[in-house]
């Protein structure tokens, strides 16, 4: 399963892709908004520059041709822009559009398996169920995943379906287990999937050990020098 995260913070996307653990990155206008400083633009060209994966960089229109006129200007600014739109009637309609036109999308906010079933007809090369949404309204999001993923590999559809939305490490291996092709991830999360309490206490406990064994070597080669002398 490819990794993504889900952000528009540089240095995070940075300290990823030095742990040798980032496939791409997804932002939305939310993710954004927590940054500063800098142009949407001049923010994905960055990611851009320091993944090679897919970046998602998602339009804010409502209307047809504003997803189109947006969709267009992201794809202009790097190879592996892929353009981020909104499951809806007009949603539909862009994505087919921009695929006819060579351009790779990502369907988000999908919440059912027809829901994705519908965007990858339409040629969406990524589908986002939100899974973290849906567990929050007392639905099982993994549902969605479960059915998405069984349908595009039962019909060979030419799209992969991208957990999104995810809470914690557990949805991380859930994802995985159901044959989810991507899940993207906050930063904090990718951090819990690092770390665990026993890991952490092991790395401390030799730590401590070494520091002892080579305390007592020092003090024997001192011991054995002043026996010389």
């Amino acid at each position: 399963m490819k990794i993504f995260l889900d952000t528009a913070d540089i240095e995070e996307i940075r300290i990823a892709a030095r742990w040798g653990v980032l496939d791409g990155v997804t932002t939305n206008p939310s993710l954004f908004a927590k940054t500063s400083g800098k142009t949407y633009d001049e923010v994905l060209v960055e990611i851009c520059g320091i993944t090679s994966g897919p970046v998602s960089a998602e339009v804010v229109a409502e209307d047809v041709e504003g997803m189109l006129t947006e969709g267009r200007h992201f794809a202009k600014l790097a190879p592996n822009i892929v353009v981020k739109v909104p499951m809806s009637e007009e949603g539909l309609e862009a994505i087919y559009r921009l695929a006819e036109e060579g351009i790779k999308t990502n369907c988000t906010l999908i919440f059912t398996a027809n829901q994705g079933l519908l965007a990858a007809k339409a040629g969406a090369s990524l589908l986002s169920p939100f899974v973290g949404r849906l567990d929050d309204i007392n639905q099982d999001g993994m549902d969605v995943i479960r059915e998405l993923v069984g349908i595009v590999e039962m019909h060979d559809l030419d799209s992969e379906v991208l957990a999104a939305s995810i809470r914690h490490p557990r949805h991380m291996t859930e994802a995985a287990l159901l044959g989810a092709h991507v899940a993207t991830t906050p930063f904090k999360v990718l951090q819990m999937m690092v770390h665990h309490p026993l890991t952490d206490k092991g790395i401390k406990t030799f730590r401590e050990d070494w520091e002892k064994a080579r305390q007592a070597a020092d003090s024997n080669a001192k011991a054995a020098a002043n026996r010389h002398n």
